[in-house]
C-alpha cells in the first residue's frame, strides 16, 4: 500500500485536444489546457545550434509570438512526439498543480488502441524522468465505464481528434472489437470554418485586431498587422473561435441531414469577437450530422483533402452496431442496454437522442437499446478523468500500483503484466 490516504495521486488524461490535470478524490480536474505547443525556434548567439523554445497552457499560447508554429504531439491518436509529451507533463505538474511528482502517485489515462511500445515508452519516462513513486496506466473506455458506475458498456467516446468506440466487459476493453474514425471535434470544427468562410464569414483571430470604445457602449475596430505569424498559429486561433460557435449553436438533427427540409431554417445569430454578428442557419445540423453521415464533408468547399475519410469512414450508428456484433453472444444485450456517451464531442445537444432512434432502428428487434450520457456536461466532457479520480481513490486499488521498486526489479516491460 502506497502512502495510504495521506499522500494523493494525480490524475492525468493527455487527450487529442485537451490535457486534464488534478488530485484523485475530487469530482473535476484542476486544470484543463490544450495539448497543443508552441514552438519557437531561437537561434543562441554564441553557437549556431537552434533550440526550439516550446511554450505550453492556453495562457501562452493565447500570446502572439513571432514565428511560433503551433504543432500537436500526436499523430492519428498516438503520440509521436515525446519531447512535447515532455513538456506538457511538466507544465501540468510544475505550474498547474504545483507539485512535486517525486511525491505523487500518478494514474495516466491512456487510448484503448496505445501499442505496447507506447506504454513502455510512457513508464518509462514517467519513471526515470520524474522519479514517480508509483504509476497505473489505464484505458479510457474503462475509466469511462468506472465513472458511470458500471463494469460492462459500450463506450462511445468522441474525442478531438477521434471517435473510439470500445466495448467493456468487467473492467477490461475487449480489444478486438474496438472501432475508431478519424471524425473528431477537430474536424468538424475545421468543416464549420470552411463552410462560414465559403459563405463569406472571415473569422479575424483575437490578435489581428484591437476594438477602441469611440463613445459610450461603441467601438470601433481597428486591424493590426502582423505580417511574420505563422500560419498554424492563425489557425489555432482562428480554431478557438469556430470551436466555441460550434459548442453554442450546433446540434444534431433528429433526422439525417438533406439540404432541401433544412433550407429554410430560422437563424441563429453569433457575435464574433471582433463586434460583427453573424447568422448560422443549417450548418448548425450539418455539422453534426457528419458524426452519422460522414460522407456529408464532401458537400463542404474546401474540404477536398479530407473525402477519402469521408468515403471510408462509418457513422456512429454503425460503428457501434459492427463494435457490439464482435463481442461474444452472451454479451450483446447487456452491451445495447448501457451505452456510453464521452468526451467533448459526444456532449454536442440532442446526439444522445439521435444515437438512440438510429440505434433502435438498425438493431436486432429483441435488444432493448439504452443511450446514457450524464445530463452534466462537465461529467460527460471529463469522464474520463473523472473514472480515473474515482479509480485511484479506491482503497481497494491501492496494492494495484505498478511501483518504482517492481520498475528497477523487472525493467519496464512489466507494465504489461501491472496494468492489463
Amino acid at each position: 500500500m502506497y502512502g495510504g490516504d495521506e499522500v494523493s495521486a494525480i490524475v492525468i488524461d493527455l487527450g487529442s485536444h485537451t490535457c486534464k490535470v488534478g488530485y484523485a478524490g475530487e469530482d473535476a480536474p484542476k486544470a484543463v489546457f490544450p495539448s497543443v505547443v508552441g514552438s519557437t525556434d531561437q537561434m543562441d548567439v554564441d553557437d549556431t545550434t537552434s533550440k526550439c523554445k516550446l511554450y505550453v497552457g492556453s495562457q501562452a499560447l493565447g500570446f502572439r509570438r513571432d514565428h511560433m508554429e503551433v504543432l500537436s504531439p500526436f499523430k492519428d491518436g498516438i503520440v509521436a512526439d515525446w519531447d512535447m509529451v515532455d513538456n506538457i507533463w511538466n507544465h501540468a505538474f510544475r505550474e498547474c498543480l504545483l507539485i512535486d511528482p517525486k511525491e505523487h502517485p500518478m494514474l495516466l489515462a491512456e487510448p484503448s488502441s496505445n501499442s505496447q511500445q507506447q506504454r513502455e515508452r510512457t513508464a518509462e519516462l514517467i519513471f526515470e524522468k520524474y522519479n514517480v513513486p508509483a504509476l497505473f496506466l489505464a484505458k479510457n473506455a474503462v475509466l469511462t465505464s468506472f465513472a458511470s458506475g458500471r463494469a460492462t458498456s459500450l463506450v462511445v467516446d468522441g474525442g478531438g481528434g477521434s471517435t473510439t468506440i470500445a466495448p467493456v466487459h468487467d473492467g477490461y476493453v475487449l480489444q478486438k472489437a474496438v472501432a475508431s474514425s478519424p471524425i473528431g471535434g477537430e474536424l468538424l470544427t475545421d468543416c464549420l470554418l470552411k463552410s462560414l468562410e465559403s459563405k463569406g464569414v472571415m473569422i479575424k483571430p483575437r490578435y489581428s485586431f484591437k476594438r477602441k470604445e469611440i463613445q459610450l457602449g461603441v467601438f470601433q475596430t481597428v486591424d493590426l498587422d502582423f505580417p511574420s505569424t505563422t500560419e498554424s498559429y492563425r489557425l489555432y486561433s482562428q480554431r478557438v473561435i469556430a470551436s466555441d460557435i460550434k459548442e453554442c449553436v450546433c446540434r444534431a438533427p433528429d433526422t439525417p441531414y438533406d439540404e432541401s427540409s433544412y433550407s429554410n431554417i430560422p437563424m441563429t445569430p453569433y457575435e464574433l469577437p471582433d463586434g460583427q454578428t453573424i447568422e448560422i442557419g443549417a450548418d448548425r445540423f450539418k455539422i453534426p450530422d457528419i458524426l452519422f453521415n460522414p460522407s456529408l464533408i464532401q458537400t463542404i468547399p474546401g474540404m477536398d483533402n479530407f473525402v477519402e475519410i469521408a468515403s471510408s469512414a462509418r457513422g456512429l450508428p454503425q460503428m457501434a452496431i459492427e463494435s457490439i456484433n464482435k463481442c461474444d453472444v452472451d454479451i450483446r444485450r447487456e452491451l445495447f442496454s448501457s451505452i456510453l456517451l464521452a468526451g467533448g464531442t459526444a456532449s454536442m445537444q440532442q446526439l444522445k437522442e439521435r444515437l438512440e432512434k438510429d440505434l433502435l432502428e438498425e438493431s436486432p428487434p429483441a435488444a432493448r437499446v439504452k443511450v446514457l450520457a450524464s445530463g452534466n456536461a462537465t461529467e460527460r466532457r471529463f469522464s474520463v478523468w473523472i473514472g480515473g479520480s474515482i479509480l485511484a481513490s479506491l482503497g481497494s486499488f491501492q496494492q494495484t500500483w505498478f511501483s518504482k521498486s517492481e520498475y528497477e526489479e523487472h525493467g519496464v516491460s512489466y507494465v504489461q503484466r501491472k496494468c492489463p
